[in-house]
């Protein structure tokens, strides 16, 4: 009789989230599946044959059949999301075994183990619509661009969306501190320095800390690290998958993990203060980060000097104006009253509320 158990010999309940179902008594091949699966944040049922339980081969988001097992899951319900797996790379009967089982393709370890990453770590976390991504940068020093990327994930978060806020600059001190949350237990970017490939979304999000209802990765308070490419390429990836917005606050000098996030960008938003100085030192900002992120906008910021207005700024930088951005009482330094930037009922809540609105409108008109 097949059983049905999960990976840790445990009863699966009935009423349990929809998982990977794997297929096999190869225990060679079971433990390669399991530990692709872990990889991927989900903890797959594991049968010998179909199960006998009503439903669960046309409920698992992905079935896994062994090529051990093929011949025993003859006869069963035709379904798409079905994978024949095995080891054997010149078996001439495997082809015939996949059309037998109605299987969409065959997969051979280990060869073929980021695909099957891939293919598990979708299932489980599903293909949604992948969350909106804003970068936030500084058009020079002290612009106010990580006080508009708090408020921008602050206001996202308030108004129901899966809210997730990326500290894209080792050197800024921690976006945590301005939200209040540099001691909030969670995991930060030096945990991260040294991932590749496939991070799942899942888990990224239930290891942040959470702080004023959205997620947030930050860097603690030791020595900078330098974030690979590889590594702000995989964590961006996880957390797009997630859905939602993503708001990363990035540093003005781009070097390759810069570059990588600035690719992942939906939009970016170039914070400019209305000085002749600050616009000339966007100028150069702009110049580098356009070569990257196709759609750039500026967020001009008062006061200016005379002659100059939030036109004047975004049309000197021959960029659209996303517009002029309040502040609720001079760009504070951290949450000294115990609210966060962009916190309900002030002007930059009622900008960032106007952002979000027109962003996520379809096709993200401005």
């Amino acid at each position: 009789m097949a059983g049905s158990l999960t990976s840790k010999g445990t009863p699966v309940a009935e009423e349990a989230r929809p998982v990977p179902l794997i297929v096999t008594e190869d225990m060679e091949l079971l433990d390669d599946l399991l530990r692709l699966c872990a990889a991927a944040g989900t903890e797959p049922e594991v049968h010998h044959a179909v199960p006998e339980r009503r439903g669960a081969w046309e409920a698992a988001p992905l079935v896994l059949v062994g090529d051990d097992a093929a011949e025993r899951c003859r006869g069963a319900v035709r379904r798409s999301g079905v994978l024949l797996v095995g080891r054997e790379q010149d078996d001439p009967d495997v082809w015939r075994l996949a059309v037998e089982i109605g299987a969409d393709g065959v997969v051979r370890l280990p060869d073929a183990e980021r695909f099957l990453l891939d293919r598990i770590a979708d299932a489980v976390e599903g293909v949604g619509e992948p969350a909106t991504t804003v970068g936030v940068i500084g058009g020079s020093g002290g612009a106010g661009a990580s006080h508009l990327a708090c408020a921008l994930a602050v206001t996202a978060a308030r108004e129901g969306r899966r809210t997730l806020l990326v500290d894209g600059d080792p050197l800024g001190g921690g976006i945590d501190v301005l939200l209040g949350g540099e001691r909030t237990e969670g995991r930060r970017w030096p945990d991260f320095a040294g991932a590749r490939g496939r991070v799942a979304g899942g888990a990224l999000e239930e290891s942040l800390p959470e702080l004023h209802r959205l997620r947030v990765l930050s860097w603690d308070r030791g020595d900078s690290v330098v974030i690979p490419p590889e590594a702000m390429r995989s964590v961006l990836a996880a957390a797009r998958r997630r859905g939602g917005v993503v708001v990363v606050d990035l540093p003005r000098r781009v070097d390759e993990g810069v570059a990588e996030a600035l690719a992942q960008l939906d939009l970016g938003l170039l914070v400019v203060p209305g000085e002749l100085r600050a616009v000339a030192a966007a100028a150069r900002v702009a110049s580098v980060v356009g070569m990257v992120l196709p759609d750039l906008r500026v967020v001009a910021r008062p006061p200016y000097a005379p002659g100059l207005d939030d036109g004047w700024v975004a049309a000197s930088l021959g960029l659209p104006l996303a517009g002029e951005l309040p502040w609720e009482t001079g760009p504070p330094t951290g949450p000294a009253d115990g609210a966060p930037p962009g916190r309900a009922g002030t002007p930059l809540a009622r900008f960032c509320t106007v952002f979000w609105d027109r962003a996520l409108a379809k096709g993200g008109a401005s």
